[in-house]
């Protein structure tokens, strides 16, 4: 039932804190601060031309500030997560990790503010009064009832996003897992009788939103520390507001027939008997921390139909606020809302649940031990590394914010919206934006060699929901079925997506005679070639390909990249152009992408070689929208130290001259000179490169292999592909490291080309 081990030694977490610097956020600058200009630009006096401009027209701070992009996190201490009221200064590493988490998850700056005051009304005056600093306001860890004061004044007083977390988070995700968890057991909400412990802050605005998504209220039993809050009994606002007119009085007397068990309250409240009398397929939300209302394992020893939900890490089914409050705001942030209302919240509830049912990504998987996450009993709820819950979630909170009339900024293209949300995803999807966009035009057929590996299922999931290829799955039918079933993915193999079985005798045979006489003076006898492709899902996929029943393959999930080259290489050749392969990766650093060439065919390509694959390259790069300027890379630049690299290195340039080439080169020189235009027109003013270069092609392999790995490790860079050029057909080697997005990246990429044999 435990998902795993989470327990953490105490010294290690102080050791995390006081790590390198101490505390978990520092501030970074957004714009150079290099040259006296650049003084003169950020501070006097060209500063003052952004506040007069704001002073003329306030929203404009937005154009020149960082605000619209500015949470405030604050505490006064008073109720820290299960510590209670340990004051504001030991609240601060508590909102110093809120703040990492909307950075993190949602990129969005966050300044924590601790505020030593205790009265609700003063706390409220404080934080209103940082309006002008603030696109939105987080409140963390304030007592009831004080927070119902303080949040119910601040979003009265203020027009931006104001947001208790441990209240509306708690919320927003609860509502998430009682949506599913219904639907999972066909039980309408407006049905359910729901019994609640837990009479706080993140009780009662569980219930009311429980209430917008469907709940009667008079279905709502809630239980505090003194028990049953019930009509003539004192009790404050929010609670009196769920009182019920009733003899009973403890949890014990109002548990029978219950579907909700809502445990918002502390160990042990909740029995095994009580359990038993519950409803059929009961939804048990056991929430306090560390030790919830009762253990699941309790639960599952008496009712194997119990659904499960918890706090914490290490069962299934964690209620995790961190799936709902960077997104939400996100989502208001972008649109400029001036508040997060109702709609806004079940919009929410909605998108988190929703994503539940598409199964868990690759990414998700791996981190989780390769488990099966499919919606059922143990996945009501995403992940929370979940990538995908932002793209799913801030375009639904906009959405939401302008169809009530709260954005200040609405987004006229939500599609393009959710697009750009993806670069903080998946960072190649500006890169791949334009291959995309061909692809979806004239998708086309790509058949992937491994077939029944579960990455490469994922990634065709994503392929047809994107509609960039009609993919082909090379394996057995059986095997790729129960595969795609225990994945829970959305599309049925032989009936959404064909399915190529090469250990069909049959498939050996039809394609056994053209393999054979296309390679019969290499050795191949028939019955070898019928043997080769029944044993190699590469082999058969590329005849596939040639026989004019797909369009391109991708193979390389498993096996050496030379073995799959070389089958690729007996059927397809070289293409009339070129006679060399070479390999083309795309790395995405911070600040811009390069394309690096050949990290992984050839060990040392000879100056006509080099100019090939320059040439290769630079038509590879434009199909990403990109103009390709390339840098021949040496370790000297321009004749300054002649050895048999460099000489090389400049001998494939002075060919790419004399072929009159459509696009900017240079070389040979040094990798600085690549990015430092100044420097490169010092040393020869007379330079080719009318900027920095995109493209670096090295002398030989170990050099290019070892930038694309370096880059990777220093600069924290992704790399896409890598992408295959040279070959006459279409076709495409990954490496055993690449993920679903890298597999649906490589199909697009594959489906836009123009290379194909038809």
């Amino acid at each position: 039932m435990k998902d795993n081990d989470t327990d953490i030694p105490l010294s290690d977490a102080l050791e995390y804190h006081q790590r390198d610097r101490p505390g978990k956020l520092a501030i970074r600058a957004t714009k150079p601060l290099s040259s006296q200009r650049d003084l003169a630009l950020a501070y006097s006096p060209g500063v003052a031309e952004a506040s007069m401009a704001i002073a003329n027209n306030p929203s404009d701070v937005m154009k020149y500030t960082a605000r619209g992009n500015l949470v405030a996190v604050i505490s006064n201490g008073t109720a820290v997560l299960g510590l209670g009221n340990i004051g504001a200064l030991a609240s601060k590493p508590v909102m110093e990790g809120k703040a990492v988490l909307f950075k993190t998850f949602a990129d969005i700056d966050c300044f924590d503010i601790e505020v030593d005051e205790s009265d609700p009304d003063l706390l409220a005056d404080t934080i209103r009064r940082l309006e002008p600093t603030f696109g939105g306001i987080n409140l963390e860890d304030i007592k009831a009832p004080d927070c119902f004061v303080v949040e119910g004044r601040l979003r009265k007083e203020m027009d931006i996003p104001v947001f208790h977390d441990d209240q509306h988070g708690t919320a927003i995700v609860v509502g998430a897992a009682i949506f599913n968890a219904m639907r999972l057991v066909g039980k309408n909400l407006e049905d359910c009788k729901i019994v609640s412990t837990g009479g706080g802050a993140a009780g009662i605005a569980c219930l009311n939103l429980l209430i917008d998504m469907g709940a009667k209220r008079e279905n709502i039993w809630l239980i505090d520390r003194t028990g049953l809050v019930y009509d003539g009994r004192e009790a404050d606002a929010q609670k009196a507001a769920f009182a019920q007119p009733s003899d009973a009085r403890v949890l014990d007397d109002v548990i029978d027939g219950a579907d909700i068990f809502l445990g918002l309250s502390g160990p042990g409240v909740l029995k095994a008997d009580q359990v038993v009398r519950m409803a059929t397929s009961p939804l048990i939300l056991a929430l306090a921390n560390p030790d919830p209302e009762i253990l699941p394992e309790d639960v599952l020893a008496v009712r194997s139909d119990a659904i499960i939900a918890t706090g914490r890490t290490d069962y299934p089914n964690q209620v995790n606020n961190v799936l709902c409050f960077p997104f939400i705001f996100r989502g208001a942030l972008d649109v400029g809302a001036t508040e997060i209302n109702e709609a806004m919240k079940v919009a929410c509830v909605e998108a988190i649940a929703s994503l539940t049912h598409e199964g868990a990504s690759d990414e998700v998987a791996q981190a989780y031990g390769g488990q099966s996450l499919v919606f059922g009993p143990e996945y009501i709820l995403p992940k929370p590394f979940d990538s995908r819950l932002l793209v799913s979630i801030a375009p639904a909170v906009a959405k939401a914010a302008m169809d009530t009339g709260v954005a200040t900024k609405p987004i006229a293209d939500l599609e393009a919206y959710r697009v750009d949300l993806s670069r903080f995803v998946n960072r190649s999807a500006p890169l791949m934006r334009p291959v995309v966009a061909t692809a979806r035009v004239t998708p086309r057929r790509v058949v992937f060699a491994e077939g029944e590996e579960p990455r490469v299922l994922r990634a065709v999931n994503d392929v047809l929901k994107e509609g960039v290829a009609k993919p082909i799955l090379t394996g057995r039918l059986d095997v790729i079925t129960k595969q795609v079933s225990l994945l829970g993915l959305s599309f049925v193999p032989g009936q959404d997506v064909a399915v190529f079985d090469h250990t069909d005798p049959a498939i050996a045979e039809e394609y056994g005679a053209p393999f054979h006489s296309m390679r019969a003076r290499d050795g191949v006898t028939p019955e070898l070639a019928r043997k080769m492709i029944r044993s190699s899902d590469t082999l058969a996929s590329a005849l596939h390909v040639q026989q004019g029943h797909a369009d391109a393959v991708i193979c390389g999930t498993s096996g050496a990249f030379t073995d799959h080259l070389t089958r690729l290489e007996q059927v397809f050749g070289a293409s009339g152009t070129d006679s060399v392969f070479a390999t083309l990766v795309p790395i995405l650093l911070e600040s811009r992408t390069v394309f690096v060439a050949d990290g992984y065919v050839n060990s040392d390509p000879t100056a006509a070689e080099v100019a090939s694959i320059c040439r290769m390259a630079a038509q590879q790069v434009r199909q990403f929208g990109v103009t390709p300027r390339v840098a021949l890379v040496g370790h000297a630049s321009f004749g300054a130290h002649p050895t048999e690299t460099t000489i090389k290195m400049r001998q494939a340039t002075a060919i790419l001259a004399a072929a009159d080439v459509d696009f900017e080169f240079d070389g040979e020189m040094r990798l600085n000179l690549a990015f430092d235009k100044a420097e490169r027109e010092r040393v020869l003013p007379c330079g080719r490169l009318t900027d920095d270069a995109n493209v670096l092609v090295f002398p030989n392999l170990d050099a290019a292999n070892a930038a694309i790995n370096a880059l990777k490790s220093l600069a924290d860079a992704e790399t896409v592909g890598p992408f295959l050029l040279g070959l006459k057909g279409a076709a495409h080697i990954v490496t055993p490291s690449t993920s679903a997005r890298g597999l649906f990246n490589i199909a697009a990429l594959a489906s836009a080309t123009n290379r194909h044999l038809t």
